[in-house]
């Protein structure tokens, strides 16, 4: 069976680590879809499609089934979503979401959705995570090492530290 688990994984971190591996006992191989894959150089989503992929590979290579990194850049219509992401990944059998959203958008669209309890979502919180890199505060420990290794090698706490900056003026790319 294969199964299905999307995410903007800005950055990928402990609780994805964490509900991948759960994911991964129940099924044979498994779709990671980047989600909002076209979104990159914000407060909300700093890491580019490529670089989340980079990620997420990294950090599930030891995982005991055979796993696909699919970027889905986001379709403004959610009457056609689902179908939107099947023609971007490898077909599959099962759905984990925890989005009340995405649970009931595959659900109507007849695709098994499973669900599974928060890992440390305190502070497992791509939010949270996020605000402790621009503010210097730790954010490592918090994250798979193949992330941080990413990070640091793409320069992702500066670019991120300098949008917020940008954006806390109101100046956008436009406005340089």
């Amino acid at each position: 069976m294969r199964g299905f688990y999307i995410g903007r994984y800005q950055p990928f971190h402990d609780g994805h680590q964490h509900m991948v591996e759960e994911i991964a006992a129940e099924v044979d191989e498994l779709v990671l879809g980047i989600g909002s894959a076209g979104d990159s150089h914000t407060t909300r989503n700093p890491f580019t499609a490529g670089e989340r992929v980079m990620m997420v590979t990294k950090a599930v290579e030891n995982l005991p089934v055979t796993t696909y990194v699919v970027p889905i850049e986001d379709l403004d219509r959610n009457s056609v979503w689902v179908s939107h992401v099947q023609s971007m990944t490898p077909r599959f059998e099962v759905a984990y979401s925890n989005n009340p959203l995405v649970v009931r958008l595959f659900e109507e669209a007849g695709v098994e959705v499973r669900q599974s309890p928060m890992f440390r979502r305190d502070v497992l919180e791509g939010t949270e995570l996020r605000e402790r890199m621009i503010h210097g505060r730790d954010w490592e420990t918090l994250v798979p090492e193949a992330v941080v290794s990413v990070v640091e090698e793409i320069g992702g706490v500066k670019r991120i530290r300098r949008i917020a900056e940008t954006d806390s003026n109101g100046a956008g790319p436009s406005d340089q």
